[in-house]
């Protein structure tokens, strides 16, 4: 090892020396991925924030929530990978293990992965969480290596390391870094980090020290401090293997090989540079980067012992040589896949080596609709011959809908509407979200994964399909509209073609039914809406209601039943005047006979409105679908009782005053509702037919 003194002082600055102060001032740092990515996600305090999920409080990230498209929901997997990370941060044992996302097919598994390789690489093109590595110059003054005259750390391996690594004791070690600058606590930190050389660098750097007679002024000359390039198609810093064929797929994939146009410059046969590394995806991502295994079970067996042995040892080991890691490992697998490798009792220590992480479907319906907008798409849609595609303003909750009561499990508690509802926060009649607690905690101790929440359903892909089926209909095409009616004949498609299980068919076509009665509903709101020529007519007469029945009560109601009280979202004083019989027909359209269960309905909406309006003032009660479907059917009933049914009125336009309503409604409903010519009759017609009627 070197002979000079530690503590002599040097002549001049070199690249290394100069890396070295800028560490210990803070202007560089010193890390491995795991504090990295940890201080990436919880850097910040005031993007970390408390919300319930379920019934449950949790945590969100918001570094998770930023960018055109960034990851919705996942509120556990997330809260669970951070825990991964934070431990393997502070030393805990989740650095020496890999984390595993496993779920159904087109539930986001990849997209995280992406997203979250996106952003470290964001993080680390700033200045101050940029990476260094060395490079070895001047090499044709060694002899041996023809004309390779320089040589990068094959695994980008920080300065730091070959600082740690000068001298044969750890106590030489630190009082030469002590001499530069650093404090006790700064080196023991540092030390925390501490890996011994690769076998590559180790044996070019002995060369240097015989060279230059262990001076190490002299061996400082031949080290160059680089930046580790963030390149997502190198695969440096963030790269992915995705599991290929038993033919095609090999170790040298993850590891690299005995190069031979190495060879023929190399001149000693024992130099483990003869080895290219770089061939493999692992020495790419070894210097602090993050590895995504794709797939990683669906890997012939002997790749799986590779990332045995990388995920215990944190090393790649060839032929004796070894060069450590700084890796964070995370890999994807379907639920298929992982039940046949677990049924190989011999692969259990893979599995061991594992954080298991079963990711669900999403299954909140406001954030469903969020996906759902991305799946449609946010450039502008044309027809085959060019024209201008119109969206349905139902298109987006008719498949929500679909596709969320899809992923809901069967329970004696709840019905499918109901879990829907409480999962996204919503009213659901008298059953509370702690009912659906209970529910997803009973259904969360299956042993059986399929049966837990959420773990079943169509997924985003089958999703992104029926809206190609959707797009490519001649209906669509001809009507230049993406009508949401049509969204259940193309989901009918993608379960007949797409779901192999026959009960799952049975139970999605179920669940359909259920969700065009849903979409009836909405259905109703925009047609009274249309007819009363007001695009929040029904929320105002939904909030009509439920002042009424708080104002009833009211001591200061007189005779006259006026009744005054301020207005939440604007803070002004309003009048109205409380109409019984109003009130008496919207409970009775849903089903409360008797006075005392009317009592206890009018109690169960003024509590509901003291705790929602505290909350969001603009609170508006339109996601209670029973409420909402009731005072649509009293106005439709008492509005136009004198000139006939609206049903029979939109039917028949055989008379001028049927026509005139008719085409007053389409006006209103292309030019203050969203929808176009082809959408509006459409929905006009529909709503005159009795399909789907609950």
């Amino acid at each position: 090892m070197a002979k000079k003194n530690p503590s002599a002082p040097m002549n001049g600055d070199t690249g290394i020396i100069q890396h070295a102060k800028a560490v210990i001032a803070g202007e560089r740092r010193f890390e491995n991925v795991f504090q990295a990515v940890s201080r990436m996600i919880l850097g910040d305090p005031s993007k970390i924030e408390k919300v319930t999920v379920n019934g449950r409080p949790t945590y969100d990230f918001r570094v998770f929530r930023e960018g055109k498209k960034h990851i919705i929901g996942m509120f556990d997997e997330i809260n669970s990978f951070v825990s991964f990370v934070k431990d393997a941060a502070e030393g805990g044992s989740s650095s020496e293990m890999a984390f595993v996302l496993i779920g159904e097919p087109g539930n986001g598994k990849t997209f995280f992965v992406d997203f979250l390789s996106g952003l470290y690489r964001q993080f680390l093109m700033r200045p101050e969480n940029r990476r260094y590595t060395f490079r070895f110059v001047g090499l044709d003054k060694l002899g041996g290596y023809g004309k390779i005259t320089g040589i990068e750390s094959q695994t980008f391996e920080d300065p730091m390391v070959l600082l740690m690594n000068l001298f044969e004791t750890k106590e030489d070690n630190k009082e030469f870094l002590a001499k530069l600058g650093a404090t006790d606590k700064q080196l023991s930190t540092f030390w925390k980090n501490y890996r011994t050389l690769g076998a590559c660098s180790y044996y070019i750097w002995d060369q240097i020290r015989a060279h230059c007679g262990g001076d190490l002024e002299k061996m400082f000359e031949f080290v160059e401090v680089i930046p580790v390039p963030v390149s997502e198609s190198r695969g440096v810093i963030t790269g992915k293997y995705a599991a290929k064929d038993k033919i095609t797929s090999s170790a040298v994939d993850l590891l690299g090989e005995e190069s031979i146009t190495r060879l023929l410059h190399i001149t000693a046969t024992d130099n483990p540079y003869r080895f290219d590394l770089r061939r493999g995806a692992l020495a790419r991502v070894a210097g602090g980067g993050i590895h995504f295994a794709d797939e990683i079970f669906k890997n012939k067996r002997d790749l799986v012992q590779v990332y045995l042995g990388v995920i215990q040892n944190r090393t790649i080991d060839i032929e004796g040589f070894k060069w450590p890691l700084d890796s964070l490992i995370v890999a994807t697998s379907n639920n298929a896949e992982f039940a046949r490798f677990l049924e190989e009792k011999e692969q259990a220590p893979i599995v061991d080596r594992c954080r298991l992480c079963y990711m669900s479907h999403n299954t909140n319906f406001k954030l469903q609709k969020e996906l759902t907008a991305f799946a449609v798409g946010g450039t502008e849609k044309t027809t085959f011959v060019g024209d201008k595609l119109h969206i349905d303003p139902n298109l987006n909750y008719a498949i929500s809908a679909s596709v969320i009561l899809s992923r809901m499990p069967k329970s004696d508690k709840l019905t499918p509407v109901e879990m829907m509802k409480l999962a996204a926060g919503e009213v659901a009649g008298e059953k509370s979200i702690k009912t659906l607690a209970e529910v997803i905690g009973e259904l969360n101790t299956d042993p059986d994964i399929t049966k837990r929440f959420g773990q079943k359903g169509l997924g985003h892909r089958n999703l992104g399909r029926a809206i190609q089926v959707l797009l490519e209909r001649s209906e669509t095409q001809e009507g230049r509209c993406m009508y949401a009616g049509d969204a259940f004949k193309a989901l009918e498609s993608v379960i007949l073609d797409y779901v192999q299980d026959a009960n799952d068919r049975v139970k999605y076509f179920n669940d359909l039914k259920l969700a065009k009665g849903l979409y009836r509903e909405q259905v109703m709101t925009s047609i009274f809406n249309a007819y009363m020529d007001e695009p929040n007519a029904i929320e105002r007469d939904v909030m009509n209601y439920v002042n009424m029945i708080i104002g009833i009560d009211a001591k200061s109601l007189g005779s006259d039943k006026l009744w005054t009280y301020r207005d939440p979202q604007t803070g002004k004083l309003v009048s109205m005047k409380i109409d019984e019989t109003f009130i008496n027909s919207v409970e009775e359209r849903m089903g409360l006979k008797n006075s005392e269960q009317k009592h206890s309905y009018r109690t169960t909406i003024s509590k509901i409105y003291g705790q929602k309006v505290i909350k969001d003032p603009n609170y508006n009660f339109m996601d209670n679908n029973d409420l909402v479907k009731a005072v649509t059917d009293v106005r439709l009933k008492s509005d136009i009782a004198g000139a006939g049914s609206l049903v029979g009125a939109l039917s028949n336009r055989t008379n001028e005053e049927n026509q005139k309503l008719y085409s007053r409604m389409i006006t209103t409903m292309t030019g203050k509702l969203g929808y176009c010519a082809t959408c509006a009759q459409k929905t006009i017609e529909y709503f005159c037919t009795q399909d789907d009627a609950n």
